[in-house]
């Protein structure tokens, strides 16, 4: 139910982010061509799109005939049905269409592969290999009407380095809310276990900078640390994991003490920390903590689902992942013990699902992107609506709920005035069958159109 943590070693002393630039530095010859020199390119500051159903993600309801006035980026303002349009005015006309904002996953990992889960693979492939993943997998998930993503476990500081080229315009994808490495303790779900001590990870000059902590100064350091090198969120593993070696994810790994005091320095450096946690007691304490999600959540218990509500804890759980791992993965090299791990957690975990839901926890959309193909991101909704959600609530989940989470609500989740004009348009109505979300026509970002096959 998360990315095989070992793809997130390196056994090279390359930086990733030194990769990404050299992909990237591929790709730049090519943006050069787009504009002839001698001329200017043709910017249009103000566009409108007459949208035939608009979602009001808050109210949950549609608005017929809305007018979207969009100026660069952002919405200046959404009008009522028959708003006179100015003669020449650009028009995009999606008038026979649902049209929603950008959908927001709180769970990726764009540097992975579905389709590797040999761990040998960490050890023949270069850094290169995770920068060109996360270069192709930014531009599928954009395509599949995913505006905006947060990332919570790459190689340091790839998620970072993807976030910034896209926010310049040189590369396609979302919107990254970007985390380092995940942090885990010594033999943990994040650590390389099982394999001879002279088996090291040799991408850090301390393994210790930016992954595997100890102790609440070696947390507090490791906070700081990925902090330093500009993430917007940190990842913490609470608990074991499933996709790991020598671990099982319903046992506890870090102590409430560990996990306060990464809370504590996350909070004081002004980002948000999302908890990898399985079991109910890592749960317990992650929110005791002040963790600000759950991540997974698959055991939670009564008591937990109690102090989530209480707390306003949210919980972010990857209930598609089940049916890839159990069914397609082992063809890719899953071993044996991660499979029965699984299947001693999946069905659990979409029970756990419906009773937090039906007992009003806050739930944020996210899927573990990365553990299934890239791009297949809606297939999730689906399995949200058969364990409790209506389709309504689970667009808001990956709306408006995400968007909160993320703590990006003035900008993303809503098509209203001041937000960032990222839409999908569809020609069914997702309200009444989920599953259409899954193939998408239609995708702006920021005003511009990055899809459209309608």
């Amino acid at each position: 139910m998360e990315i095989p943590l070992i793809q997130q070693h390196r056994p090279h002393v390359v930086a990733v982010g030194l990769a990404l630039l050299a992909v990237l530095s591929i790709a730049k010859p090519f943006q050069a061509q787009a504009v002839q020199p001698g001329t200017q390119p043709i910017v249009e500051t103000v566009e409108y799109i007459k949208a035939g159903k608009l979602f009001d993600s808050v109210a949950g309801r549609y608005v017929d005939g809305a007018v979207l006035v969009v100026e660069g980026a952002r919405i200046r303002s959404v009008e009522g049905k028959g708003f006179p349009i100015p003669d020449g005015a650009k028009v995009i006309d999606l008038s026979d269409d649902y049209v929603l904002p950008g959908l927001i996953d709180c769970h990726t990992h764009l540097t992975a592969r579905a389709d590797k889960y040999d761990e040998i693979n960490a050890f023949r492939e270069t850094p290169f290999i995770a920068a060109i993943n996360g270069v192709v997998n930014a531009k599928k998930t954009l395509d599949a009407g995913f505006t905006t993503v947060r990332d919570v476990g790459s190689p340091p500081f790839a998620a970072v380095d993807l976030r910034n080229n896209i926010n310049e315009g040189y590369i396609p994808g979302p919107r990254i809310v970007a985390s380092g490495p995940a942090i885990s303790i010594t033999g943990g779900h994040g650590d390389l276990n099982n394999f001879s001590p002279e088996v090291r990870p040799m991408l850090y000059p301390n393994d210790r900078d930016f992954q595997i902590a100890d102790g609440e100064q070696q947390v507090q350091q490791t906070v700081r640390a990925q902090v330093k090198y500009n993430v917007d969120v940190i990842k913490i593993l609470a608990s074991g994991g499933v996709l790991s070696k020598g671990d099982q994810p319903g046992a506890p790994q870090y102590t409430l003490s560990e996990l306060k005091m990464a809370a504590d320095t996350a909070h004081q450096a002004g980002r948000k920390i999302a908890a990898h946690a399985h079991g109910a007691l890592s749960i317990k304490w992650s929110i005791l903590a002040g963790i600000d999600s759950i991540e997974h959540a698959s055991l939670a218990d009564d008591e937990d689902i109690r102090l989530a509500k209480e707390h306003g804890t949210y919980f972010v759980m990857d209930i598609y992942d089940d049916d890839y791992i159990l069914q397609e993965a082992p063809k890719f090299g899953l071993p044996k013990e991660q499979i029965e791990k699984e299947r001693g957690v999946g069905q659990k975990q979409r029970e756990t699902f419906r009773r937090a839901w039906k007992a009003g926890v806050k739930m944020a959309f996210g899927t573990d992107e990365g553990v299934y193909p890239h791009g297949d991101n809606a297939k999730q909704f689906h399995y949200m609506v058969q364990f409790g959600m209506t389709p309504t609530e689970a667009i808001q989940a990956a709306t408006v709920h995400a968007a909160d989470l993320i703590g990006r609500s003035d900008d993303v989740g809503q098509l209203t005035a001041g937000h960032y004009a990222d839409l999908i348009a569809l020609k069914a109505d997702p309200l009444q069958k989920i599953e259409v979300l899954t193939s998408v026509p239609f995708v702006m970002k920021g005003g511009a159109v990055t899809k459209d096959t309608r």
